[in-house]
């Protein structure tokens, strides 16, 4: 049941140089976890859920105040699916922070969805914005 003396010592050479990268990587993890990441990363978001929310709404009373009416297309459509995306990724907070992943994936995947569907909402916003620039009696 003895030890040998040599045999430890060459384990524990062995060991040291993956100790000393462990031990570097858990200091880098502290101290990338003081800077408080998660914090920054919800306000962000919930800043953007927000402000996006409140200019989809706000961009349909435009419209329905100078037209009188909505015009269904790829731009309100777009705009539909941001924010229900954004309601799908606010959604899944509670549980990402009792560490589910799948609401981890799904929060991820919303967001990256959300991409495609900004991209879709500018480019089919800027004919609109030109339209009513044109239609626009200027001062």
């Amino acid at each position: 049941d003895a030890v040998d003396p040599a045999v430890a010592a060459a384990y524990a050479a062995q060991v040291a140089p993956i100790q000393s990268e462990i031990d570097a990587l858990t200091q880098e993890r502290k101290d990338l976890s003081a800077a408080k990441p998660r914090d920054q990363h919800f306000s962000q978001g919930a800043l953007l859920a927000f402000l996006g929310t409140a200019i989809a709404i706000e961009g349909c009373l435009n419209t329905f105040g100078r037209a009188g009416k909505l015009f269904p297309g790829p731009h309100l459509y777009a705009g539909a699916g941001l924010v229900v995306l954004w309601g799908l990724a606010v959604a899944t907070v509670p549980a990402m922070q009792k560490g589910n992943d799948t609401a981890r994936t799904i929060h991820i995947g919303a967001n990256v969805s959300t991409i495609g569907l900004f991209a879709w909402q500018v480019t089919t916003g800027i004919p609109i914005l030109l339209k009513v620039w044109e239609k626009t009696s200027w001062p």
